[in-house]
């Protein structure tokens, strides 16, 4: 089956391809960094999402007619059908998501063009409005946590954002953990908020609101969560070694014996033939509701502690000014490593740079112990991000270290 490479990231022009890739009549598509793959893939292959991730390490994600289907049926399932606005670039799993609901509900979506502003996110999701039989239209949306930020602080002093807001039925928000103060200041304004969790080897969010999707199973495994159903990606282009497990198959819900993914496969079957996706996730069950954790990998040694990043970041974004920073390891003379918190200097400076520091120090200490203190407070002019939205972690940790 040939591949064909789309360069850029014209909406229209994936919509075009997408059709015929999605119902079998045309090629599969490749969309991001694409040039180094063969031009053929597997029968039923719909589309290669090669992705830089937040870590700078290149992977070209395998998705199949079957599970961005299956995936798109399992959202209507769970939130209902309507019409879809794609404020995400496509050639991201969350906004090609965008699409395949929209092509799976037979309806053309509405395509926010250029550079996301809320202005233009306001004009687009007002302009969605319409009935069919007398009956409105549910509207919804796919967003990650920096545009719904943004558009909350647009609707503080522009009604049309917020009446934007409120239009729609759900706007999904993914991509990163949401802040509870900024799910608290979203409910306020009237927004309709539904928390995803998944990833490109998922087809996108597969969990919502802690709950999986119809047809969906998730495991924790050593604190490790993992995820099998229909919608998982059928692998890695030309990357076998982290595709397929090279261990026996794990007895059903045995352990792997580890922390983490243990070699580089991050496929697994048990021995029954269910196959399971690896996330190197940290979580638990709730209540029955997945809570995630943060990153495995995403681990410094301290003074020979462990401490998670991620716990100490969703802590420092409880403080005010804070709520979008990012905490990023680096190497101390003293303790061997150290975390950093790193802040948009704009957001910061409404409050005093030291008291925020304190507030975040004492607030971790609570939590986890003082050993998980941040060691300072990096301000910058703007966090470095990714297409997807997602901050540029490498990206930031590189620009601290510079600073030293």
């Amino acid at each position: 089956m040939k591949l064909e490479p789309v360069l850029g990231d014209d909406p229209r022009e994936i919509l075009r391809g997408l059709r015929g890739a999605l119902h079998g009549a045309g090629p599969a598509l490749g969309l991001g960094l694409v040039s180094d793959l063969p031009g053929e893939v597997r029968p039923g292959t719909a589309v290669v999402v090669t992705t830089s991730g937040s870590t700078g390490v290149p992977k070209s994600v395998i998705l199949s007619r079957d599970a961005l289907t299956a995936s798109a049926l399992a959202t209507a399932d769970r939130i209902g059908d309507g019409a879809w606005l794609l404020a995400l670039p496509p050639s991201y799993v969350a906004g090609l998501q965008v699409l395949v609901r929209s092509l799976v509900a037979d309806r053309e979506p509405a395509i926010l063009s250029g550079a996301f502003t809320p202005q233009a996110f306001a004009a687009a999701a007002l302009m969605m409005v319409s009935t069919d039989h007398g009956e409105r239209i549910p509207t919804y949306t796919s967003l990650v946590p920096a545009q719904l930020a943004r558009l909350l602080d647009a609707a503080e002093h522009d009604g049309a954002v917020g009446a934007a807001l409120r239009s729609f039925e759900t706007i999904l928000v993914g991509g990163q953990a949401l802040p509870a103060a900024m799910l608290e200041r979203a409910e306020a304004a009237g927004a309709r908020i539904v928390r995803t969790y998944g990833s490109t080897e998922t087809s996108g969010g597969c969990v919502y609101d802690g709950v999986p999707l119809r047809g969906v199973r998730v495991r924790i495994e050593r604190g490790e969560v993992q995820v099998a159903g229909p919608v998982l990606a059928d692998g890695y282009f030309s990357d076998v070694g982290r595709t397929v497990p090279t261990a026996p198959p794990l007895a059903a819900g045995a352990s792997s014996g580890a922390s983490g993914p243990v070699g580089p496969a991050v496929f697994v079957r048990d021995s029954d033939g269910t196959r399971w996706y690896r996330t190197g996730d940290a979580g638990l069950f709730d209540g029955g509701v997945l809570r995630v954790r943060g990153r495995i990998d995403n681990v410094i040694v301290s003074g020979g502690v462990n401490i998670s990043l991620d716990r100490v970041e969703r802590i420092v974004r409880t403080i005010a000014g804070l709520d979008e920073a990012v905490v990023v390891g680096v190497p101390d003379a003293r303790w061997g490593e150290a975390s950093v918190i790193v802040a948009s200097r704009g957001e910061a400076l409404r409050r005093s740079e030291a008291v925020q520091l304190e507030e975040a120090r004492a607030a971790v200490q609570h939590e986890i112990g003082s050993h998980a203190r941040p060691s300072r407070l990096v301000l910058v002019d703007e966090l470095e991000t990714l297409p997807s939205g997602k901050p540029d972690r490498e990206a930031i940790r590189r620009a601290v270290l510079a600073l030293r």
